[in-house]
């Protein structure tokens, strides 16, 4: 038996290498593949949308100051301003006192999802750190000789009335979290890659620990030796490789595990280049590896190492951000573009019969099937709603009134409603592409190699690539490859500052960069 030599620079550097070999080799195009039934089975169980703990526990920690706050204040105001008179040294005081509070919560570790579950241990850490804040804040009255200053009353008010709110707002947490996890918004749904003996150990492994939010729904391995079990620590063996992607598609999955040895590089590498396409976190598992990297290059799942391989893009409060910018911005826009979409409308209605929107079905976030909203901008019997036809120069299918909305792409506009409304597209993000949508004969995804990867964020109405050029009409191979470099690079580099960039570039880009528009 020979064994892969260990190149531990490719392991830790497997995104590009990944990337690399995924324009070096052509995966297999993207299909539905018929899943196995113990696959269906998990695959078509009813899944809720999980919710970030990142995302939690920064709100608990907001929820606190405030309330805090709001009580330390009002209790200053109804007591003690009316009979000395207002101060702003008080206010700063309690804001001072909150925040401190705040610190030793962090550092008491009562903020993690899991303390949140228990009651015990999250309420004495809460109640000593809340006690610590007041005796701190006395010390520092006495050596300020400030102590006949401040009122008793006040700070005994404050400390009880603070601590009931506290106790009270955790009892109401720990319903709140214990009914989340009951509904498997809290859990990591994951699927190991390898089901042999490495994949139960790491199984086990992952099991064996306390309040551990991993979910393993399966393992997924291409062999069909005796060295593949068909039940890894409990988990059964759900398909192969090339299955994880179309069950991926079908539920929720948020991590990829692999529990394969680091010197199956080249087995890997080719395992990533079916997968990298996925919004999913993927992982090597470094659990039972002897060649050990320094702590810091590990991440951990419990006291599990891990190698991060791949992240899911715009996670987490990069996601609340996206969520917030798009929806206020997108408000916004829509009101004030209100008149000139009534004005289109019209336009449309009196230029040609039939209805005044097109829908049209075109791949959403993680290859979601969804309906886009445009304004008709052709001949309604002449429609074509699943782009079996691309529309040319001069196309006889397009109205008058549809040659000057497509050139100023004011067309797109009803896709503001898919943006406040339906949340199925972004204001910025790479353009939705019609599900049939073809470059001559051959689908978009059989043109370029890795297209689906641009599906693992949310699609959007304008983009990085449209900003560069890249819109409209694509008859030749290099204009859709480079939409999707444009596409890649915008997930990989995403930011609000970078989505507000290309938002306010997108007129001048409409006006200057149409050739393609037709």
């Amino acid at each position: 038996m020979t064994v892969e030599p260990v190149n531990a620079r490719s392991i830790l550097d497997a995104p590009a290498a990944a990337s690399a070999a995924v324009t070096a080799g052509r995966p297999p195009i993207e299909r539905r593949r018929r899943l196995s039934q113990s696959a269906l089975a998990v695959a078509n169980q009813r899944v809720r949308r999980a919710y970030s703990p990142i995302v939690i526990t920064g709100v608990v920690r907001l929820v606190d100051f405030v309330m805090l706050s709001v009580i330390g204040v009002a209790l200053y105001l109804g007591y003690m301003a009316p009979l000395a008179g207002f101060h702003w040294e008080y206010v700063g005081a309690i804001f001072g006192m909150t925040v401190t509070a705040v610190i030793c919560f962090q550092a008491a570790e009562i903020y993690d999802v899991q303390i949140f579950r228990g009651q015990l241990r999250q309420m004495t850490r809460m109640i000593s750190s809340w006690a610590f804040v007041f005796l701190l804040f006395i010390g520092v009255s006495f050596f300020a000789k400030l102590g006949g200053e401040i009122s008793r009353l006040w700070l005994s008010a404050f400390f009880f009335l603070g601590l009931a709110a506290l106790v009270a707002a955790r009892l109401c947490l720990r319903a709140l979290i214990r009914r989340w996890a009951r509904q498997g918004r809290l859990d990591r749904r994951t699927v190991v890659v390898g089901s042999d003996h490495s994949g139960e150990k790491l199984i086990e492994a992952l099991k064996v620990q306390e309040d551990s939010d991993i979910d393993v729904l399966g393992v997924f391995d291409d062999r069909n030796d005796n060295r593949a079990l068909d039940t890894c620590a409990g988990s059964p063996k759900l398909g192969k490789i090339d299955d994880i992607v179309e069950f991926a598609r079908r539920t929720r999955v948020d991590l990829v595990l692999f529990a394969l040895p680091i010197s199956a590089e080249t087995r890997i590498l080719e395992m990533l280049k079916k997968l990298w396409v996925l919004p999913v976190d993927i992982r090597l598992s470094a659990h039972t590896n002897k060649l050990r990297f320094r702590p810091r290059s590990y991440s951990y799942l419990g006291k599990v190492p891990t190698l991060d391989v791949f992240e899911a893009p715009i996670t987490d409060w990069d996601m609340v951000m996206k969520w917030m910018f798009d929806h206020f911005v997108g408000a916004l826009i829509l009101l004030f573009a209100a008149p000139v979409m009534a004005l289109v409308a019209l336009a449309v209605k009196l230029d040609s019969p039939g209805p005044v929107l097109f829908r049209q079905k075109r791949f959403g976030f993680n290859n979601e099937r969804i309906d886009v909203f445009k304004f008709r901008s052709l001949y309604h019997d002449q429609a074509d709603p699943t782009a079996a036809k691309v529309v040319t120069k001069n196309d006889s299918r397009v109205t008058r009134v549809g040659r000057f909305i497509r050139k100023t792409s004011l067309d797109e506009l009803p896709q503001l409603f898919n943006v406040v409304f339906k949340s199925n597209l972004s204001l910025v993000g790479p353009r939705p592409h019609a599900v049939q949508g073809k470059l001559q004969s051959r689908l978009f995804d059989e043109a370029v190699d890795g297209y689906f990867a641009r599906h693992r964020v949310k699609p959007g109405i304008t983009g990085w690539a449209q900003i560069n050029g890249w819109r409209g009409e694509i008859d030749n191979e290099e204009k859709i490859q480079k939409r999707v470099e444009f596409d890649l690079y915008y997930i990989e580099n995403w930011s609000v500052l970078f989505d507000l960039y290309i938002l306010l570039k997108t007129p001048l880009a409409l006006m200057t960069k149409n050739e393609n528009a037709y």
